[in-house]
């Protein structure tokens, strides 16, 4: 799994390197995708990065990379960390028999009614710790995102410079 992960990180900074614009405005498209990708907006990350992309004139197709960045196989613990985060700020407790009621929850059908109630009664004082701390990190994440992509192309477009001089 490592090894496909570095596979498609190298293939996202190549087509981050073929973009024309500059170093900042793809550091920034990239971070901008990160902060979407990374939010509470399950679903819409798509939809709102390309959104914000030909609002603000940015390289939809790293915004798309910044997007993406979010691996499936980390999404659920990022969610997890992220809303106890937004637990611990808010000060929010968490239900009592939770895990409990949870697996009493699967026990259900869920094309029944009683399945998503039960559901909504467990999740619902979760939402805003869930909101907080994901926006939270997606802010965070998209910070470092920034710097590192920043960092990264101006150092390729020195090099690129220095080899086409030569």
């Amino acid at each position: 799994m490592i090894h496909l992960t570095r596979a498609l990180v190298r293939r996202w900074l190549n087509a981050l390197l073929h973009v024309a614009d500059t170093p900042e405005r793809t550091a920034a498209a990239f971070a901008m995708g990160v902060f979407f990708g990374f939010s509470p907006f399950l679903g819409l990350h798509t939809v709102l990065g390309l959104i914000v992309a030909f609002a603000l004139k940015l390289n939809r197709v790293a915004v798309l990379l910044g997007v993406y960045a979010n691996m499936p196989w980390i999404i659920a613990a990022y969610y997890a960390s992220a809303t106890m985060f937004g637990a611990v700020i808010l000060r929010t407790q968490l239900p009592r028999g939770g895990m409990e009621r949870l697996a009493g929850v699967f026990e259900l059908s869920f094309t029944q009614g009683a399945f998503w109630k039960e559901l909504g009664t467990l999740l619902s004082p979760l939402f805003w710790p869930f909101a907080i701390g994901s926006l939270i990190g997606a802010a965070a994440l998209a910070a470092i995102a920034y710097f590192l992509a920043l960092g990264f192309l101006a150092s390729r477009r020195r090099l690129q410079n220095i080899i086409h001089k030569h």
